[in-house]
């Protein structure tokens, strides 16, 4: 699991059957810190969360078994939307 912002959509004109009414976001990933740690990538969004929205994300297998049906070809999948964010090192 890890977090990430939504800045972006995918539009598809064919998507795999089970990814059809799939919102699909291009989300950057980040660290604790909430600085960029890796590539930007697109994910499918269960949650319907919405740009600039701070997200958690899963990936790999557990991706593809967030979705109904399970095992669609996904590499990572939005399954939450962040409220707050604590970190104890970041405390004054």
């Amino acid at each position: 699991m890890y977090l990430g912002r939504v800045i972006g959509t995918v539009v598809a004109s064919r998507v795999a059957h089970g990814l059809v009414g799939s919102k699909l976001l291009l989300v950057q990933p980040l660290d604790d810190r909430l600085q960029p740690n890796g590539p930007v990538q697109a994910a499918v969004d269960t949650v319907k969360a919405g740009p600039d929205d701070l997200v958690y994300l899963v990936g790999s297998r557990e991706a593809a078994l967030a979705l109904d049906p399970w095992f669609v070809p996904v590499d990572a999948a939005i399954v939450g939307i962040v409220d707050q964010l604590y970190t104890p090192e970041q405390t004054p």
